[in-house]
């Protein structure tokens, strides 16, 4: 358990900048998401190579990882665009709503029922989420465009997480975040390409930045998660994702000078609540 507890803390210190790494960068949100992806799956092909995953791959399950691949690419496109638009604090907490998207596609896709605390977490988060974008109102023309972008992010990742719960429990690590990182950047170079972003021409300091985007938030913290999904109840993760909206709001507070406002806080305050009473079960080892 103490291994298991300092992992995950690793995963939520790798994950927590992103957020500055990508404000850092001035290259388009298509092409920063397309190099990281590409990076970390050219990182991660030697291994599967080596060990030759695709053997374990049935057609049915290339499907799923297909669908996991396009899902993680959407929510890249919609989030790191949403950057662009509003602040650090406000995309961060409203991209982390998934949990309650991850419940809301149980009652749809599982056909689980939402109890009263599910619904209660959603109208907190909701009533969250509108104090955010209230308070982003006067802060730029785009706020409030960048706030919806960062929910539409919580929304496809909310996809991810589900399809990864199915996935992760018939294969390992490897075998699963090869096939879903190398389609997410397939993706993402062919929407860049569609939108016609450059590729190449941006100053050599994006370029670590890519590097680093690949390495500490998509390696490290991503495949943590995707590794902690085989061990732990989906929802102990959600929760333990919760912790990113704080540290990349730190991280912005000290590195981009970017500060909060009573909106935010409040608002960030409702959405943690709600994402807890949703996730909250009556037996601590539910899933």
């Amino acid at each position: 358990m103490p291994r298991l507890a300092f992992l995950l803390l690793v995963g939520i210190s790798a994950t927590s900048t992103a957020s500055i790494f990508i404000k850092l960068s001035d290259a388009p949100a298509l092409i920063i998401s397309a190099y990281r992806m590409v990076l970390a799956s050219l990182i991660l092909l030697p291994f599967a190579y080596r060990r030759k995953i695709w053997k374990v791959w049935s057609r049915s399950e290339m499907g799923w990882l297909l669908l996991s691949g396009v899902l993680l690419s959407l929510h890249f496109a919609f989030w790191i665009t949403s950057l662009r638009y509003t602040s650090v604090a406000s995309s961060v907490v409203l991209v982390n709503t998934h949990p309650i998207f991850v419940g809301i596609g149980s009652w749809i896709f599982i056909k689980e029922r939402p109890g009263v605390k599910l619904i209660s977490g959603i109208c907190l988060s909701i009533l969250g989420s509108a104090l955010i974008s209230f308070g982003d109102r006067s802060a730029s023309e785009g706020a409030l465009l960048g706030d919806g972008l960062a929910l539409l992010g919580a929304m496809t990742v909310s996809g991810y997480f589900l399809v990864g719960r199915k996935m992760r429990k018939g294969h390992g690590l490897l075998s699963y975040i090869f096939p879903v990182y190398s389609t997410a950047g397939v993706v993402l170079v062919l929407l860049a390409l569609l939108f016609r972003d450059p590729f190449f021409g941006y100053r050599s300091s994006n370029y670590l930045l890519f590097f680093l985007l690949a390495l500490i938030p998509q390696l490290i913290g991503h495949t943590t998660f995707n590794w902690a999904l085989k061990y732990i109840p989906a929802s102990l993760v959600a929760i333990t994702i919760l912790g990113e909206p704080v540290g990349s709001t730190a991280l912005a507070f000290f590195i981009l000078g970017e500060g909060l406002t009573w909106w935010k806080t409040l608002g960030g305050i409702f959405i943690f609540l709600g994402i807890l009473v949703a996730l909250w079960r009556s037996s601590p080892g539910a899933d």
